[in-house]
Parts: C-alpha cells; structure tokens; sequence
C-alpha cells in the first residue's frame, strides 16, 4: 500500500508528511477487510504496531507528500472508473430497451444519459490532459467526481422506471442481476475519493465561494 505520513513538523497542516510504499506482509501490519452489503472487500483498516520502513520505501521526496497525493487524488476523481461503475447496468439498459416503441419516453432517458457519458468522458480526458503538463486540476477533478457520482447513481433509478424490472441477485436475468449489484454498489459511490459534501467545498473553494 501507499500511506501519507506525518515525518515532521509544520505550521502548514499540510507540511511534513510524506509518502512511503508499505509492504503488507511487514511485521506489524494487520489488515482486516471490511465487507460491504454486497458482500465484496473493497475497502480495508490497517493498523501499524512498531512497523519498520526502510529508507527506500520513501516515495519521492520527505516532506512533499501532501502535493504527491493531491495529485494522485486529482488522477482518481476524474478517471473512468468514476463514471462508469454502473456501466454493465447501462448496456442492458441500451439492450431491453431496442424493442420498446418510439414513443415510450425510454430513449429520450437514454439520449440524456448518453449526452452525460459523453461530457464526463471529455471532462475526464480535459483533466487527464492537465495532469499530464504538470499542473493541478483539482477543481476540474472534483466537478468530474461529482458528476459522474450522480450519472452513476442515477442509472439504477431510470432503469427501474423505463423497464419496470426488480432486482435479483440470484436466478434472475442478466438485466435484474446487473441492478441488484448496481443498486447496493452505487450507495458507496459518493464516498470513495472523497465524499459529495467535501468534492463540493472543494468546488465551491475553487470558484471563490468560500
């Protein structure tokens, strides 16, 4: 794993800490996963009791930690997998919904999710292009971050209404299996990378507003 650590003092908050590449197999290291209503490990506590980091585990340089992660963080709110979590769930979506007449009302839902895909994708690649020249869209992360959550959230909401399927996890179609995993998984979608209240303060900084 990668930790940020506290190596030193500052008057900055964000001063003295650092990043360090930790072997989890390290005298130590206790790893506990934690479940989640799926059933699936995706989020872990760790504990350090007396671990030991040699000085090549240092990422970088001692002190920059906090500018390291802040980027990296930039990287994962606006990567892809923010925005396409619920992707299996929309092709099933796109699927059903061929043989549904034109008047339905299902394609005018699916031509707005498609439009929000398209301008989160560019949105994503515009962040990924900054990164790239060296500086700092954390601003345009946190939008992309936001954004993506709700498309995500809201694909399960629209699939339930254009097809009127329940889900089922167990001997149901690929189509009610897709929004059982899509429905419980999407709850945990505005927590990882930070969470929706934090993306906005952090929009809201960018723009001035506080």
């Amino acid at each position: 794993m990668i930790a940020l650590l506290r190596t030193g003092a500052s008057e900055d908050r964000h001063g003295g800490m650092s990043q360090f590449l930790v072997d989890l197999s390290s005298p130590g290291v206790t790893v506990r996963p934690i479940r989640n209503m799926i059933g699936d490990e995706e989020f872990n506590e760790v504990t350090f009791d007396d671990v030991f980091l040699p000085d090549a585990a240092l990422i970088g340089a001692e002190g920059e930690g906090w500018k390291q992660v802040t980027a990296e963080l930039a990287f994962e709110r606006s990567g892809p997998d923010r925005f396409l979590s619920a992707f299996a769930l929309l092709v099933e979506l796109v699927r059903l919904c061929e043989g549904l007449a034109a008047d339905s009302g299902a394609f005018a839902q699916l031509g707005r999710l498609y439009a929000h895909l398209a301008t989160l994708r560019a949105m994503s690649l515009s962040a990924a292009a900054r990164l790239d020249a060296g500086e700092d869209p954390m601003l345009e992360a946190a939008v992309v971050k936001d954004l993506g959550v709700a498309f995500e959230q809201e694909i399960p909401e629209i699939a339930q209404q254009v097809l009127g399927v329940a889900p089922r996890l167990d001997g149901g179609s690929d189509m009610e299996k897709a929004l059982a995993y899509v429905q419980q998984a999407c709850v945990s979608f505005s927590l990882r990378g930070g969470t929706t209240e934090i993306m906005r303060g952090v929009i809201a900084r960018g723009l001035g507003l506080r």
